[in-house]
């Protein structure tokens, strides 16, 4: 049975989704050792996207999600709200379902999974990310951003979206794609955003479904949801958000907020939630 043929409750088509964001953090990386904890800026790295995601209106709470208990600690000591999670998950993914489940009050229509080192995330994007599940046929949605820059075209850490007309994922690839020279115009390529939406239900058959043969081969999990037949809604975000990977990513990061106007800086503090006064024009595919 296709994934995208289970049965949904969503609210009134029209209606603005009740939405949640989970940040999984955890704690071993290897480019980057302990990086959700760094703190050269004054804030936790996990900090600053928490107060990053806070920004938007859309979201009613910003959860963690951690396998650490030094991490929890440290989200108790600056008021962020967390939950211990299996240091065994593969993914992710399976870390915010296991927070979901553990969440008490409503369950929300959209669950918004925000990774703990991308605090540069536009809110105005998480606000039309969780717009798109106003729509009752949308169960699962992702941001992508036009690629400038021709070196991020064949780098395979840059993953690649291609779209139809109507903004559905066909597929992700580290690969080149669309592959470019071979007669006519070349349409331009998009980079994916590693942010994701879901209806709760379709985060469970995201965790239960099996990796296929792409996911495999590709390592994007992703692709697992294509392979089970699901639909991936991808929006064009207004701005490319700089995650922090490496050591010169962070302390470009760090150069940053010690450069930033006050109002503006990530170490003063969480502002006011964003409003939004639409999506952008639609890509192309």
């Amino acid at each position: 049975m296709s994934v995208d043929s289970r049965t949904t409750t969503p609210g009134p088509a029209g209606a603005s989704p009740r939405a949640l964001a989970i940040v999984p953090a955890r704690l071993g990386s290897t480019r980057l050792p302990r990086k959700v904890l760094l703190r050269e800026t004054g804030r936790y790295l996990f900090e600053h996207t928490v107060a990053n995601a806070r920004r938007c209106g859309a979201l009613e709470r910003v959860i963690l999600a951690t396998d650490s208990e030094e991490v929890l600690r440290a989200a108790a000591e600056v008021d962020v709200e967390a939950v211990m999670t299996d240091p065994a998950h593969p993914s992710g993914t399976d870390r915010v379902r296991e927070a979901l489940a553990a969440l008490a009050g409503p369950e929300p229509e959209v669950v918004v999974n925000v990774q703990a080192d991308e605090p540069d995330l536009d809110p105005g994007d998480l606000t039309r990310l969780v717009a798109a599940f106003r729509d009752p046929q949308v169960r699962l949605a992702t941001l992508s951003i036009a690629i400038d820059a021709a070196e991020d075209f064949t780098r395979p850490e840059v993953v690649k979206v291609v779209t139809d007309a109507a903004g559905r994922a066909l597929y992700f690839s580290r690969a080149p794609i669309p592959a470019r020279g071979h007669g006519g115009d070349s349409p331009r390529a998009h980079r994916h955003l590693g942010v994701y939406a879901y209806r709760p239900e379709a985060l469970h058959a995201f965790c239960d479904a099996q990796p296929g043969v792409l996911e495999q081969t590709e390592k994007l999990e992703q692709l697992r949801w294509l392979e089970a037949g699901g639909t991936i809604h991808v929006l064009p975000a207004t701005r490319a958000p700089r995650g922090i990977d490496t050591p010169e990513d962070y302390r470009a990061f760090v150069s940053r907020c010690r450069r930033a106007p006050l109002a503006d800086s990530p170490l003063a503090g969480d502002p006011p939630p964003e409003s939004s006064t639409g999506p952008p024009a639609a890509q192309p595919a």
